[in-house]
């Protein structure tokens, strides 16, 4: 197996679902959703201010999709520091030729680039403690159940990649986590060098409050579809019902970090109270380094609590050419757009930790040579 994939949890059930993955195909949706959480001042680093982050999603899936362009609709946004994750996804999907679907789980403003249209809306702040409307979160969990089962029928004798794009979405994990009864303060980080933990914790207690789900005992949580109704995002039940469907037929690839263990304990949740099958066997966790064995907040940690297998990818960003690249290596970014799952994946095909930050190196020079000299 590669060593360029580190376990940390669950190391039986993580070895096996490596084991059945090895070389196989694989096919990456990226589900996209926006929450208003995204554009409190401070929030997130995925745009270096509230006007950036309303278009981070529309920019990163036109990237991903596309490449770099000449003139892009929506150039990727200023961070405040580093570039953006789609920079490792789309270097992977260029690479293995890797089938993409992007998912519009509720946008704020119409997508550049082909996507699946899910009926979705935007979610409202945290704070209001009234997310999404509770008939819109059980309509994306049966839109996610169907192309899920549908993704996943292409590759029976291997993977499902799921990534997602939310900015403010660590924040709705958290949210979402703590009103299914985790005690999880201080372990959900975020793109900042530093988390913004207290931050995070106010927000996410004003809207449980507003909301009346104050619960931290996961024996008797409240109903999951409530609490992603009350504190949750759009491509949350999207990604369960995708998960959930998909691993009664493939594996399944949880591309984040705490956003997607955030939406692993949500999957549990629904299932048990719903009296649905889905295959816990099939379904795993992979992120990057930066996001596992970031010092400011506990992703192994959480991912030992909800019983979560998790890997990452060793991708080193040390010796990269280009410093937007080595501001990794100082604990920004960190994780996105599936990028730890598209790493793990390409790892699965053969490629070394070294080749990968080549392949990243080479797209972010022909981004940056095609925005100095506008020859294609």
């Amino acid at each position: 197996m590669s060593s360029a994939i580190q376990v940390y949890t669950q190391a039986a059930l993580a070895e096996r679902w490596l084991q059945a993955s090895w070389a196989k195909p694989s096919v990456f949706a990226c589900v996209l959703g926006f929450t208003e959480t995204g554009l409190i001042p401070g929030i997130s680093a995925a745009g270096a201010s509230p006007a950036d982050r309303e278009f981070t999603a529309i920019a990163d899936a036109e990237f991903l999709y596309y490449g770099p362009q000449v003139a892009p609709c929506f150039p990727l946004p200023p961070l405040m520091a580093g570039v953006s994750p789609t920079l490792i996804s789309r270097a992977v999907i260029a690479g293995l030729g890797l089938p993409l679907y992007l998912l519009d789980a509720g946008l704020r403003h119409p997508p550049t680039v082909p996507a699946i249209a899910l009926q979705g809306s935007p979610a409202q702040c945290v704070r209001t403690g009234a997310a999404l409307p509770l008939s819109l979160v059980e309509h994306l969990f049966q839109q996610g159940r169907h192309w899920g089962a549908t993704l996943a029928s292409q590759v029976p004798e291997g993977y499902l990649i799921l990534g997602e794009c939310v900015v403010g979405g660590t924040t709705t994990a958290l949210a979402i986590l703590t009103a299914l009864g985790w005690d999880v303060a201080g372990k959900v980080n975020s793109s900042h060098a530093i988390c913004n933990h207290q931050q995070k914790w106010e927000i996410v207690q004003h809207g449980l409050t507003q909301a009346g789900l104050q619960t931290l005992d996961p024996r008797h949580p409240p109903s999951p579809f409530q609490v992603v109704a009350a504190v949750g995002d759009p491509m949350q039940p999207v990604v369960a019902g995708m998960a959930i469907a998909a691993s009664r037929c493939s594996q399944v690839l949880l591309a984040g970090g705490t956003q997607m263990l955030a939406v692993y304990a949500l999957i549990r949740a629904i299932a048990q109270h719903h009296h649905l099958e889905w295959n816990p066997a099939a379904v795993v966790v992979g992120t990057t380094r930066w996001v596992a064995e970031d010092p400011t907040g506990d992703t192994v940690g959480l991912a030992a609590m909800l019983e979560a297998p998790l890997l990452a990818t060793t991708l080193d960003f040390t010796k990269a050419r280009f410093a937007a690249l080595r501001a990794y290596e100082r604990g920004f970014v960190k994780e996105g757009v599936g990028a730890g799952g598209c790493a793990i994946a390409a790892h699965l095909q053969g490629w070394d930790a070294a080749h990968l930050r080549r392949q990243v190196e080479a797209l972010l020079e022909e981004r940056q040579r095609l925005e100095a000299t506008g020859v294609r």
